[in-house]
């Protein structure tokens, strides 16, 4: 078992996505996938969605439920399991986002590579990610991507858990404060000038880039103490600015939203 399996098998990734935080992220992500879906002009039951990643099925389970056909890839079996016991029509397997031979080339529409990124350290196993993602996508169909930013990280762990002075002493934080994984880190952050250059290696054109949560996983706690009324307004505040530069490098998760 890798030491990833091992912190998935602990971490609850249920009650993350079911969180004030999580549900921003994914009301948000989800609009922008129902957008490159409406994009392509077909109907339902001709669009084929792979979800690589894929959890506890957070995506995958209410698209299918929607009415198209979705596969779903995912490492860890834990979570698979989850996803298997929901019952739902998704064609669910294991699997590495690095090796997807399974799927023939030009196979599904929109294919959405969410969690990997943030795992993968090397850019050389960011770009065979990409590269695959690529590979199994339709000529004309959206690939959504996404990351865990270096701001976020370096204001999260470093600054507000008190870590820093440990940070630089240990190498994991460079002249310019980019986080720098270490051997027995699980997570890579990147810049927007990060994901760019992946963009330029892979060949792949961007549609737009968004953030899906803002500023919610900086105020989590800020965010459970407000009403629902007002929890939904902080919703729609995020729905207006998820496109908004000043925000994205500086939020905890971007989507980026590219076009085979």
């Amino acid at each position: 078992m890798t030491d990833l399996e091992i912190y998935y098998n602990k971490f609850n990734e249920e009650k993350r996505l079911n969180s004030r935080h999580g549900r921003v992220e994914y009301i948000i992500s989800m609009k922008y996938i129902h957008q490159c879906i409406e994009a392509l002009g077909k109907n339902p039951e001709d669009i084929r969605i792979l979800d690589i990643g894929a959890g506890t099925g957070r995506y995958s389970v209410p698209l299918s439920e929607e009415g198209y056909d979705v596969t779903a890839v995912e490492l860890v079996k834990y979570n698979l399991g989850i996803l298997k016991q929901k019952g739902s029509k998704v064609k669910a397997f294991q699997g590495n986002a690095l090796k997807l031979k399974r799927f023939e080339d030009n196979s599904f529409d929109v294919t959405l590579l969410f969690g990997p990124m943030y795992h993968l350290k090397s850019t050389d196993e960011q770009l065979k990610a990409l590269e695959e993602a690529k590979r199994i996508t339709r000529p004309g169909g959206y690939i959504l991507v996404a990351y865990v930013m270096n701001e976020y990280a370096f204001v999260t762990y470093a600054i507000k858990e008190g870590h820093i002075m440990d940070n630089l002493s240990e190498g994991k934080l460079d002249g310019d404060f980019k986080v720098i994984p270490g051997e027995d880190d699980l997570y890579h952050f990147m810049r927007i000038e990060d994901i760019d250059c992946l963009n330029e290696k892979a060949g792949l054109t961007r549609e737009k880039i968004i953030s899906p949560d803002g500023p919610a996983n900086y105020i989590r706690t800020f965010l459970n103490q407000l009403t629902e009324d007002e929890y939904l307004r902080f919703v729609e505040y995020q729905l207006a600015c998820a496109e908004r530069m000043d925000i994205i490098g500086a939020a905890a998760h971007t989507v980026d939203i590219l076009r085979k």
